[in-house]
């Protein structure tokens, strides 16, 4: 076993840190102020609870723990590519393509400043492509949710810039049908329209 003086620096969490540093929603005025590192946190424990319920209400057999890494891990490439905002990213097949090009690229990238032991150990979190499609499925759920809880927040705080956002996201929501993202909607979410003092009754 190699010593600690003979192993080489890596700088993939002092870079990956950084995403705190990254403002989120860059088109529109916010209100809140929301940064990519809170906002993939967010998107972690509600993936978490997404894959909880699958399993537990709907006889799904997914992996939560694993699902629950990998969204802490959905934006990272962020750090190299910024935020790009929703219209620009989807506005055409052509930036879609383009901007998937560079989110490999930045994948590529984040991986390359681990110690090389570990790449392949990391790869299935920081690498979308290699997870299963309900793993995909669930998180992005899990950050369609956090984006309809953003909108839901800005308008209570009187932003109304987020009202047409709110009421596309929750149409993409119903649309998708997932049982446990109703689930999360019933039981879950009426809670953060509360205030403090109301959350600990």
């Amino acid at each position: 076993m190699a010593s600690l003086t003979q192993r080489t620096a890596s700088h993939f969490f002092a870079y990956v840190s950084r995403l705190r540093w990254i403002k989120r929603w860059g088109l529109m005025r916010n209100a809140i102020e929301e940064n990519v590192a809170t906002h993939s946190w967010e998107v972690a424990t509600i993936a978490h609870a997404l894959a909880l319920i699958r399993n537990r209400h709907f006889d799904g057999q997914v992996n939560a723990d694993r699902i629950a890494a990998a969204a802490l891990y959905h934006d990272a490439t962020e750090v190299i590519t910024g935020d790009m905002p929703t219209p620009v990213k989807y506005h055409s097949k052509v930036m879609r393509e383009a901007f998937g090009d560079i989110e490999h690229k930045a994948e590529v990238e984040l991986l390359a400043l681990l110690p090389a032991d570990l790449r392949d150990d990391f790869s299935p979190y920081v690498r979308e492509s290699r997870l299963a499609e309900q793993e995909k499925e669930l998180i992005k759920a899990a950050d369609r949710l956090s984006a309809w809880l953003k909108c839901r927040a800005e308008i209570r705080a009187g932003n109304p810039e987020f009202v047409p956002a709110e009421a596309q996201i929750r149409a993409r929501l119903d649309a998708d049908g997932l049982p446990e993202v109703r689930y999360f909607l019933e039981v879950f979410a009426p809670g953060y329209d509360q205030p403090l003092d109301n959350l600990l009754e």
